[in-house]
């Protein structure tokens, strides 16, 4: 192991290194010095606890200390054929990261190259020389938690154990998930399902979907929206422990295997925990399992950011939206499939608006968002207590803006309707693919055209496109035919540079990270109140919304494409041609 060519007694202290590198005052390091006794924790450390250094400084002054490399990991790719080889147990365990294979030894970054002990182990484990280089231990930590060196490498090696080896599994207690846990001596399955869990926080999923086929057992992660695989395919004879082994965890029946059921677990990670909603369906091959992730503590932390520009809406509707929900009163309706981020865009014009002098509530299914200052009532149709219902009681706790989380039925939306008719403003959103269709859908329910058109003070139709990712984006040509199915193929869009992701490890190869939001926003002026009312043809509708500036989805998404924010491909995802 090669740890530097001067002896012990030639180093020089690291506080001497430190005001070397102008990075330290005199009076700090005795600052430091003295608080050392109180921490129980070494010079660099304490520095780093009292902010008077950060992580870089001390790995630079730690190399030089030793007369080590020093390598910062800011552009680091790991070396797939390097990593395959070590256990990702033994990284995690010594943190450690493999840098590339030399003829003297095996290239390594570690943050504290003081504990001989442990790298004089790891060699022997290894067999293997080690060369060793000094990198920052929060980027050496962040490198080893995702991709290949992790939880990825982690769910790898468990699903291979899986495959070998089927324990029976009854445990039952708290789930307290964390990467040393997926590396330890345990049931299979449990660290399959584990690991699982972990790798899909990494990978910023939504949700986990378990799929039986006649091949086998398919986990496939949802992320910004599409489904992926997580892992090779497992044998079809695991399907039954997997599901058994969720169903515990949520407190299910595992002997019902004939209908669906619905559950719920909760796991801590670190510090904070994060609830995980259960839904197990029979299928012709057994049984498969949807997982929806709710980390409310990051949806929090978001939620204190959230405003309407943060989702990405262009300057021209925010004035417009903005405009409608400070209106008194009336009813601002959000529409769009299931995952298209209606009740985000509610919250986010909820919390723009949200005071102290005025008493707002919510009833939602469920709720995902805590929100301070607002009173949140959760759906239980089980209990009774339906949205129909819990509106009933709303208007009696005298509130002056309400959110209904989606009016599904005639009673719900007959109440919202009074309810906006009477003096509050009600925000709610229901299930249609534009803004037109939602008049429709409203009518279909027997509600009186006149009272929804006069309550109403806007429809939203909304989407989700992914984001080209920034670390990998680079511009594209598309051939003529695509540009032309897409409608895109006119003049105007001739100089446009198109871009498109390439795949790295900071979107996970998919070429996206993240998703924002365009929208068909109409404005219900007298003119349209009349048309609608008159039973006018949509073709009618959509010339007086053109004209009183509604610009529809294809054409909101196409702007994305122009101002290089995604891809013609993502926008043929989730708009119609047709709508321009």
């Amino acid at each position: 192991m090669t740890l530097g060519t001067q002896g012990p007694f030639a180093r020089k202290k690291i506080g001497e290194i430190l005001v070397s590198l102008g990075a330290m005052a005199p009076a700090e390091v005795d600052l430091v010095l003295a608080r050392m006794p109180q921490t129980g924790k070494r010079f660099g450390l304490t520095a780093i606890d009292e902010r008077v250094i950060n992580e870089d400084i001390l790995a630079q002054a730690l190399a030089e200390q030793f007369r080590l490399p020093f390598i910062r990991l800011d552009e680091f790719v790991p070396v797939t054929d390097l990593t395959a080889d070590i256990s990702s147990a033994l990284l995690l365990k010594y943190r450690v990261l493999p840098l590339r294979k030399e003829e003297a030894g095996l290239a390594i970054a570690v943050a504290d190259p003081t504990d001989v002990a442990a790298l004089d182990e790891l060699e022997l484990q290894l067999e293997t020389p080690l060369l060793v280089h000094v990198a920052p231990a929060g980027k050496i930590q962040k490198i080893l938690e995702r991709g290949d060196l992790g939880s990825k490498q982690v769910l790898r090696e468990v699903s291979e154990d899986f495959k070998l080896q089927l324990v029976k599994e009854t445990d039952k207690g708290e789930e307290i998930l964390s990467i040393e846990k997926l590396t330890a001596d345990t049931s299979p399955i449990i660290r399959l399902i584990d690991s699982t869990l972990y790798d899909a926080l990494n990978k910023r999923a939504s949700d986990i979907h378990i799929e039986t086929s006649a091949d086998g057992v398919v986990v496939k992660y949802r992320v910004d929206g599409v489904l992926f695989r997580a892992m090779d395919t497992l044998d079809e004879r695991f399907q039954g422990p997997i599901i058994s082994r969720i169903k515990i965890m949520s407190e299910l029946d595992i002997s019902e295997r004939r209908i669906p059921q619905d559950g719920r677990f909760k796991v801590r990670l670190g510090s904070k925990s994060i609830d995980f909603r259960v839904s197990i369906m029979p299928s012709i091959f057994g049984e498969d399992a949807v997982i929806r992730i709710l980390d409310k503590e990051s949806i929090a932390n978001d939620l204190k950011g959230l405003t309407l520009e943060a989702l990405g809406f262009p300057d021209r509707e925010l004035i417009r939206l903005r405009r409608m929900v400070r209106e008194p009163y009336g009813m601002i309706l959000v529409t769009g499939p299931t995952g298209s981020g209606k009740t985000t865009t509610l919250y986010a014009a909820l919390s723009e608006i949200n005071t102290e002098d005025e008493k707002v509530i919510t009833i939602e299914d469920p709720v995902e968002y805590q929100v301070k200052g607002v009173v949140q009532i959760p759906v239980n149709e089980k209990k009774g207590l339906t949205f129909a219902r819990g509106l009933r009681s709303v208007l009696r706790h005298d509130p002056d803006k309400i959110m209904v989380g989606e009016i599904r039925d005639p009673e719900t939306a007959q109440i919202a309707i009074q309810s906006a008719l009477t003096g509050h403003l009600v925000f709610t959103t229901v299930h249609a693919n534009n803004v037109f269709d939602v008049l429709g859908r409203f009518l279909h329910m027997g509600i009186d055209a006149y009272n929804f058109v006069s309550c109403l003070n806007c429809v939203a139709a909304q989407r989700l496109v992914r984001k080209i990712c920034t670390h990998c984006k680079r511009p594209v040509q598309y051939d003529r035919q695509t540009l032309e199915a897409a409608g895109l193929g006119a003049p105007a869009y001739q100089d446009v540079t198109f871009y498109e992701g390439a795949g790295c490890d900071e979107c996970h190869g998919t070429g996206y990270h993240g998703r924002g939001a365009i929208m068909e926003l109409l404005d219900m002026t007298d003119q349209l109140r009349e048309l609608i009312v008159s039973k006018a043809p949509i073709t009618q509708l959509k010339q007086a919304a053109r004209a009183a500036g509604t610009v529809f989805l294809r054409e909101a998404a196409v702007e994305k494409v122009v101002q290089g924010l995604t891809t013609i491909p993502e926008i043929n995802r989730v708009t119609f041609i047709e709508q321009v």
